[in-house]
């Protein structure tokens, strides 16, 4: 299948695979041939490694029941995850799940990646900030327009290419963002990809993007899916 969006970019599902139908996807990293996932809700928050083909839990820790987790970001041989409205962001060791330190932030967290220098985060407005990954300190911010409107409810983010790529919470796209201007370089129209009226009555919206740069395939799955889908990106 190949779905045709406005900015010429295309896709075609290469496979799909199980994933936990109680996930409350809120970040998702691929690495290693494997996916590390946050997942929200209170009482429910995790941070996760899953094996790719299966969906099967290899790893988990849970986070308080106070705690509701958000986005999720890799630096090193760390893992950044957001929380909600906790203010604070959860550093972990990768390999053993351990958390190692915390940082506070100012106001909500929804998404979180890296461009390789900077931590990159979304807090459901129109503002990404950027937070330096040593001292954790917000080194600056940008509002993100979609031509001349701000565009909020920023979600789920993933560095691509120099792009970063967001999930906007309740849409079934991915909007893929110039990070130096603010501006919005085009959208991934995802309807067709798992509509509304083939899922079960539990699933959510889609939230959480993993990319491989390797391989260059993009995996894509929602809050409570039954499936995540692996993609190639195609341009026109």
């Amino acid at each position: 299948m190949i779905v045709t969006t406005s900015d010429a970019m295309d896709y075609r599902v290469l496979a799909t695979y199980p994933h936990d139908v109680h996930a409350f996807t809120q970040g998702l990293i691929f690495a290693d041939g494997q996916l590390w996932e946050s997942t929200g809700r209170y009482g429910y928050s995790s941070l996760r490694r899953v094996e790719l083909t299966s969906g099967q839990v290899l790893q988990s820790v849970r986070l308080p029941a106070n705690v509701f987790a958000e986005g999720l970001a890799q630096w090193g041989n760390c893992l950044i995850q957001l929380t909600w409205r906790a203010g604070i962001a959860l550093v972990y060791d990768r390999t053993t799940l351990k958390q190692i330190t915390q940082f506070n932030y100012q106001g909500e967290g929804w998404g979180l990646t890296s461009d390789g220098q900077y931590l990159i985060m979304s807090d459901g407005t129109a503002q990404l900030r950027w937070i330096d990954p040593v001292t954790y300190q917000n080194t600056g911010q940008i509002e993100i327009r979609d031509g001349k409107m701000p565009l909020t409810q920023l979600n789920e983010l993933e560095y691509i290419n120099g792009e970063v790529w967001a999930n906007v919470y309740g849409r079934d796209a991915i909007v893929r963002i110039d990070p130096l201007k603010g501006t919005v370089r085009g959208w991934l129209d995802l309807t067709t990809l798992y509509p509304k009226e083939r899922r079960p009555p539990t699933a959510d919206v889609m939230n959480g993007i993993a990319y491989d740069p390797a391989t260059q395939r993009l995996f894509v799955t929602g809050k409570y899916w039954p499936l995540l889908f692996v993609l190639e990106l195609i341009h026109n």
